[in-house]
């Protein structure tokens, strides 16, 4: 069976947005290969999940990409990040610094918040019920 391997999120840079997600998210730095262009090919996922989706984080290149960071989902939550232990990863989050947009919520899915990325993309943080 075929999964997705890496969602592409458009970045300012590539060295902050590194520092955000491996700092201030945990997630681990997979790959960061200089493609010989000036660009560069940088994969971060969640600690814990080798096998699972990661992001590639892209350099905009030009005024329309420049345009979209922050906003590629149109202001909606467009990632979701699941965790095992909500309190602990949200105290650990709000202590490096991450925005979040609410107070946690419990739905019957699970125990919930929408935080932001450095560039205002929205996250979901849940913890599964």
């Amino acid at each position: 069976m075929s999964h997705i391997a890496l969602v592409s999120l458009v970045v300012r840079d590539y060295d902050e947005a590194i520092d955000f997600y491996t700092g201030a998210l945990g997630f681990a730095l997979v790959e960061d290969t200089d493609r010989g262009d000036g660009s560069r090919w940088v994969v971060v996922r969640p600690r814990g999940s080798a096998a699972g989706t990661g992001l590639l984080l892209a350099r905009a290149a030009g005024p329309a990409q420049e345009a979209a960071v922050g906003g590629q989902t149109g202001g909606r939550v467009g990632f979701f990040l699941h965790t095992e232990d909500f309190a602990g990863d949200r105290a650990r989050m709000l202590a490096a610094g991450v925005r979040f947009l609410e107070q946690p919520r419990h739905e019957p899915y699970g125990t919930v918040a929408v935080f932001e990325d450095l560039y205002g993309n929205r996250w979901d943080l849940l913890e599964p019920a």
